[in-house]
């Protein structure tokens, strides 16, 4: 780690505030609104996720509903990329491509529309945190089935104690994980 990585890490992490027994008693809420408010953190946010598309030589930038969008918008922007969203089931009009994913109490279903991801694209995806992966993994699948390449999946920040790295790594098939911030 670099002591410019260090220095961003820094200013993203005291932008990020812990809120006790939200949204029930016993979780620590990260808050990343006071981020996203502070443009110094929010610009270095977005020039360091930006530069790893860059790096993984992305043509793509796809955010993941719905935070993922405040994240991945502004860096494909940055990065002179186009800016896809992944969205929950039926929220987009045309066609589409859906997935199916498990969640810890059921199922769920993600989607993108058909022609925006095609072959030779190369696709870095963001989101806001890593939990247990199943929303990520999801995505990967989607990507492929478009025909497109995953560059990577970048977060601010991963939740260390859920097992989302473990799900993720097989369904990576050696694309990059980047978690700026693990807690």
């Amino acid at each position: 780690m670099t002591a410019g990585t260090q220095d961003v890490t820094a200013l993203l992490l005291s932008r990020i505030r812990d809120v006790p027994d939200y949204p029930k008693p016993g979780v620590l809420f990260k808050d990343i609104t006071p981020l996203l408010a502070d443009p110094e953190a929010f610009g270095a946010l977005t020039e360091t996720l930006a530069g790893l598309c860059a790096a993984q030589g992305a043509t793509k930038v796809v955010g993941l509903e719905a935070r993922g969008f405040i994240l991945a918008a502004p860096v494909a922007v940055r990065a002179g990329l186009g800016f896809i969203p992944v969205r929950k089931a039926g929220k987009l009009p045309g066609a589409t491509l859906r997935q199916a994913y498990e969640l810890e109490y059921g199922t769920a279903e993600i989607e993108v529309h058909a022609e925006d991801l095609a072959e030779g694209d190369r696709v870095m995806v963001i989101d806001d945190v890593l939990a247990t992966g199943g929303t990520a993994e999801a995505s990967l699948d989607l990507i492929r089935r478009a025909g497109a390449e995953v560059a990577g999946v970048a977060v601010l920040m991963e939740l260390g104690f859920l097992p989302g790295r473990a799900r993720l790594e097989p369904a990576l098939k050696g694309a990059p994980l980047t978690a700026l911030i693990t807690v």
